[in-house]
Parts: C-alpha cells; sequence; structure tokens
C-alpha cells in the first residue's frame, strides 16, 4: 500500500484501530466481528459493528449502523466529505450504501474473497459505474483485520 505521506497512514491506521475495537465488541456479542467508523474532519463521528444477529435485523452490518447513525447525527442522508473505515471489505449491499449515502472514501482492512464488492468478487466501486464514485482504500491493517475473522470463526468450529 502506498500513501501520500507519513501523517495520512498513521490516520488510517488509527482510525482502523478504532473500528478493529468495535469489531472485537461484535464479537463478544457473538456478531460476526466487523466494525466500523465514519470520520469527518479527522473525528469519529459514529460507529458501528454487526448487529444482525442481536437485533435479528438482515441489514444491521456494521457498515450501515455506522451510516444511519452519521445520518442522524448530521441531520440528513448525503454524507460527503465523511470517509468509512471498516475492518472487512464491504459487500454488495453495503458498498450500494456507501455509494447512496456520498460518502467520500472507503478504507477496509481485510479483504473478503467471498463476498466482497471492492474488487474482490464484485467491484462495485468501479469510477462512473454510478452516479457517484467512492474511492477505495484496501489493506489497511490487513493482517491485525483479517486475524480477528480467523479467530472468531475458528472459536465457533470449537
Amino acid at each position: 500500500m502506498v500513501f501520500s505521506d507519513g501523517k495520512e497512514q498513521e490516520l488510517h491506521e488509527m482510525f482502523m484501530e478504532a473500528a478493529l475495537v468495535l469489531a472485537r465488541e461484535a464479537a463478544r456479542h457473538g456478531e460476526v466481528p466487523i466494525g466500523a467508523v465514519v470520520v469527518r474532519d479527522n473525528q469519529i463521528i459514529a460507529e458501528g459493528y454487526n448487529l444482525r444477529e442481536t437485533n435479528r435485523d438482515p441489514v444491521a452490518h456494521a457498515e450501515v449502523v455506522a451510516l444511519r447513525k452519521a445520518a442522524a447525527r448530521l441531520g440528513g442522508w448525503r454524507l460527503t466529505n465523511c470517509d468509512l473505515y471498516v475492518t472487512i471489505e464491504p459487500c454488495p449491499m453495503c458498498a450500494g450504501a456507501l455509494i447512496q449515502a456520498r460518502i467520500r472514501r472507503v478504507i477496509y482492512g481485510a479483504d473478503d474473497p467471498k463476498a466482497g464488492a471492492a474488487g474482490s468478487v464484485v467491484n462495485l466501486f468501479q469510477p462512473g459505474l454510478f452516479n457517484h464514485d467512492v474511492e477505495v482504500i484496501p489493506g489497511v491493517l490487513n493482517v491485525q483485520c483479517g486475524q480477528v475473522m480467523k479467530e472468531f470463526f475458528a472459536r465457533r468450529r470449537k
């Protein structure tokens, strides 16, 4: 991964660490460990983790939870000038929600080879595909993000 400068890399890692804390919290609740934070002006304005099992809600993915909180906080659905950090590559549903919310950038940790919509399975973020382009920055704290998932599913298999 190439960063324009060390400060940008440091910020990406700091916000991904915050998403990792949320992912671990999700795991403690028996949820697939994915965490997300919405950042605007270098401050976290909303956060979320998977709540599908807890809420019995098929769309309660970490990204959607965080987007809803950010929209409520900002008083509107257009989240322009906001970035979303998420521990795992967004699925097609979440990619669509990020596009619709007008998120500026999505920064994710580990690839999702089974459901990733930022290039692993499909690329819904391909520039020019929809009415809004979202910049994608993959692989931030990739190893740590992938490890949280591996550990969670290893415990489940036992």
